[in-house]
């Protein structure tokens, strides 16, 4: 473990939104604009500057969590359309959300290509009957896997994982109800084909959706209730003939394995509105 993870996690306050926002990717509208961006996204390992400016803000009402994204990109770059197909294995946004005994995981590339996990601590679905009793996270009926994080593929690693909670239930067919997400790209104009300044995404997560994260929290949220969330980025660059993947956060999880829900930034939900 990096001795970075041991400091203080950030805090986000995450205010009210007066009036539903229409998630089309565009995030020049006067609600977004308002809105208090994050610092610059830092290094996922060590907290050390990102190359690209990378910023997201979150808003919420009493039907959705909206989470916007500026993505400082030179040449926006996607080719992965098919839903849940591996959007890790390119440039993408992540939001992970902590739920205590589970959490959920979802990506999305500048083609508006989603991938989407629900993870269910092995510990917890093995005590406790709520999960072992629901349909949808049926182990011989629905696509389920065991997941150790992504160092489960080391030797001394290898079943279990690093984390301390071990295994989770990795549950590849759960869809968020509602969901609603968009992408706009800032392109260049008059450059050279592909060239671009920057891509944008906007995504609404309907509480309605979140009862398996709630973790006997309100739906909506109350004023100061805190929710950990990973917001974060994923890029490739290619460096000297070679290709390096680096990911930027909102805060540092310490390790190339953010499946760390005890690392996620705090989200504070405040009764306040954005304006």
């Amino acid at each position: 473990m990096s001795n970075y993870c041991e400091k203080e996690i950030s805090t986000y306050v995450c205010k009210r939104a007066k009036d539903p926002i229409a998630i089309d990717g565009n995030l020049e509208k006067d609600v977004w604009k308002k809105a208090e961006k994050s610092a610059r996204f830092i290094d996922v390992i060590d907290g050390a500057p990102a190359l690209y400016d990378s910023r997201a803000a979150l808003l919420w009402d009493n039907e959705n969590l909206y989470v916007g994204f500026w993505c400082e990109e030179p040449f926006v770059k996607a080719t992965l359309t098919k839903r849940d197909s591996l959007i890790f294995n390119e440039n993408d946004i992540e939001i992970f959300i902590d739920g205590g005994d589970t959490y959920y995981e979802f990506e999305l590339n500048a083609l508006n290509t989603v991938y989407e996990v629900f993870y269910v601590w092995q510990d917890a679905y093995l005590s406790k009957d709520v999960y072992r009793n629901d349909p949808k996270f049926s182990l011989l009926k629905k696509e389920a896997f065991t997941f150790g994080g992504n160092h489960d593929r080391n030797a001394s690693t290898f079943w279990t994982g690093t984390n301390d909670r071990k295994v989770r239930y990795a549950f590849m067919d759960w869809d968020f109800e509602g969901l609603q997400t968009a992408v706009q790209i800032n392109r260049e104009k008059g450059s050279e084909e592909g060239a671009s300044k920057s891509w944008f995404a906007e995504i609404a997560f309907p509480w309605k959706g979140m009862k398996d994260l709630a973790n006997g929290r309100s739906l909506p949220p109350q004023e100061q209730d805190i929710w950990r969330m990973f917001i974060g980025r994923y890029e490739t660059l290619r460096l000297n003939g070679k290709e390096q993947s680096v990911g930027w956060a909102m805060d540092p999880v310490g390790t190339d394995d953010n499946h760390a829900p005890e690392r996620f930034t705090k989200i504070v939900f405040s009764e306040e509105y954005v304006n």
